[in-house]
């Protein structure tokens, strides 16, 4: 099945990614801990992501992957490629322009996006030497997000899927090899974001050599004053999506700055509860939107009704199947995995308790984001970028107030729990935009199997708290003990957990091993 393959492609190469970031994050944990430098490289590290949606995954490529499908399908390569070029060289003008505004005002910006800084001396200056290292990470990650999206078109997805391991193990690298070089771990693993955006660039420019499809740059009179048709169509259907990702930003700069006036260390604990969280979003939502956009994007440009209707039915459940327990199971075992991956050198126990307790806050909106962006492909392959701004409107809004009101009471709990709870708002209003305007099509498989998925889902949780339980008895206090029994027990918990949901989902039906050799869903209905 051609959306399974895509997905387990882009979701193997993420499983990579997410194993070396954890190493990575261990490391980072080991050498920063919870500290106020550690606090001052992970601003530094989200500033750049804070518009990596803007400029590169998020409004950009939503509107230009469905545009560079449409040429590939009805123009052919060549018309393509001479478009995809146009479109690589006005991205680079213009977020090199504010790369380097942005390198001038860097005290300010921090100053803006996290304002409790101030009140510490020496704080907000640290953090602007750091970003200035890591923002240009942003040019390079916004050209990178574009050629992976040729990459995906052209139905390669392995190289783009495997660029967060670049960056995961030149960050490691930079650690050991340039700490000595400079003022220490934390400019070291600075250095390292930007340097691995070069070796990105470069290992994608390769592959599109490889497709006949090597981007070169095109005047800028040109991209100005004579770009073409499809540039202008490009440009119309960003800007509703630029809004929407501006939206985001917002509400991502929010939540850094509530936490910022929370105790030194928040803004840590923080990062550390959502990497772990981001483990199943990144490997699952964004491995399933992916390898989703292209697919429905041709389905209904050739009107076959039955392949986006498997399409989509095939990835909701591939989406609930995989995210419904991961909660759970990250629910259970919060304190185990903190524990297990991060509580070693500067990171204590106190550090994990704080830690584990935003990852449960985080895990309640784990489903809502992933089936979330399952369904955001929905409107991007009929090119409508317009609705999820209107949806990213209220967030800003309900974000904004529930941090505050949450902050109060249960202090960065609450900015994670403010989080899970506008992202179920969001599926909720997604849901019902595509029901009502007749764009969500889903078969009778799929409404059979979300209460078997419900159900299994459920009985995993109940019997995997009876484990841990159990080896809470006879193992004895193994959380506080050596690296490697901490690492080993986490495991065959989590492996349990697994196998148990797996045997309960064939029982009940809820997945047959059946549903890997179907015919639907293919790239196309030749």
């Amino acid at each position: 099945m051609y959306l399974i393959r895509s997905i387990a492609t882009v979701g193997g190469f993420t499983m990579i990614s997410r194993i070396t970031g954890f190493i990575r994050d261990v490391l980072i944990a080991r050498f920063l801990g919870a500290s106020l430098i550690a606090d001052a490289f992970f601003v530094a590290l989200k500033l750049p992501n804070l518009f990596r949606s803007l400029f590169a995954e998020g409004a950009f490529n939503s509107a230009f992957v469905p545009l560079f499908a449409e040429q590939m399908e009805l123009n052919g390569r060549e018309k393509a490629k001479m478009f995809a070029r146009e479109t690589f060289s006005a991205l680079l003008y213009i977020v090199a322009l504010f790369v380097a505004l942005m390198e001038i005002i860097m005290p300010y910006a921090v100053m803006v996006v996290a304002p409790g800084f101030i009140e510490t001396p020496g704080k907000v200056a640290l953090t602007a030497e750091l970003c200035r290292i890591t923002f240009p990470f942003l040019l390079l990650v916004s050209l990178n997000s574009m050629q992976g999206g040729i990459l995906n078109t052209c139905g390669k997805f392995a190289a783009p899927a495997f660029t967060s391991t670049i960056l995961n193990l030149t960050m490691i690298a930079s650690l050991f090899v340039l700490t000595p070089y400079t003022d220490g771990p934390a400019f070291a693993l600075a250095w390292g974001v930007t340097i691995s955006g070069v070796i990105q660039f470069l290992f994608l420019a390769w592959h599109l050599r490889k497709e006949g499809m090597l981007m070169r740059l095109v005047a800028p009179f040109k991209v100005l004053f004579r770009a073409s048709e499809e540039a202008v169509l490009l440009l119309k259907r960003i800007l509703p999506g630029v809004v929407g990702s501006g939206i985001y930003q917002i509400n991502l700069v929010i939540d850094m700055f509530f936490v910022s006036f929370l105790a030194t260390g928040s803004v840590s604990f923080i990062y550390y509860a959502n990497r772990m969280f981001q483990l199943p979003v990144g490997i699952l939502g964004a491995a399933i939107g992916t390898a989703l956009l292209p697919l429905l994007t041709r389905q209904i440009k050739k009107g076959n009704l039955e392949g986006e209707k498997e399409s989509m039915s095939r990835a909701l459940e591939v989406a609930l199947l995989s995210s419904v327990p991961a909660a759970l199971g990250l629910a259970i075992l919060d304190v185990p995995i903190i524990a297990a991956l991060f509580e070693y050198g500067a990171f204590t126990s106190v550090e994990t308790e704080k830690t584990a307790a935003a990852l449960s806050a985080f895990a309640v909106g784990l489903p809502a984001y992933v089936v979330s962006k399952t369904l955001l492909p929905a409107f991007y392959s009929r090119g409508d970028t317009s609705s999820p701004v209107r949806v990213a409107a209220i967030a800003l809004i309900l974000n904004a107030f529930l941090c505050y009101t949450l902050m109060q009471e249960y202090g960065h709990v609450g900015i994670a729990l403010a989080t899970s709870i506008t992202a179920w708002i969001n599926l909720g209003q997604y849901f019902f935009m595509l029901k009502r305007r007749g764009f969500l099509h889903t078969d009778k498989h799929f409404k059979r199997r979300v209460p078997k998925i419900l159900v299994s889902a459920l009985l995993m949780a109940w019997l995997l708290q009876l484990a841990l339980y159990g080896t809470d008895i006879y193992v004895g206090d193994w959380l506080h003990q050596g690296a490697w029994l901490k690492i080993t027990v986490l495991s065959v918990l989590v492996t349990v957990g697994i196998i148990i949901f797996s045997i309960l989902a064939l029982i009940t039906r809820a997945f047959k091993i059946s549903d890997l050799k179907l015919k639907g869903g293919k790239e196309d209905d030749k």
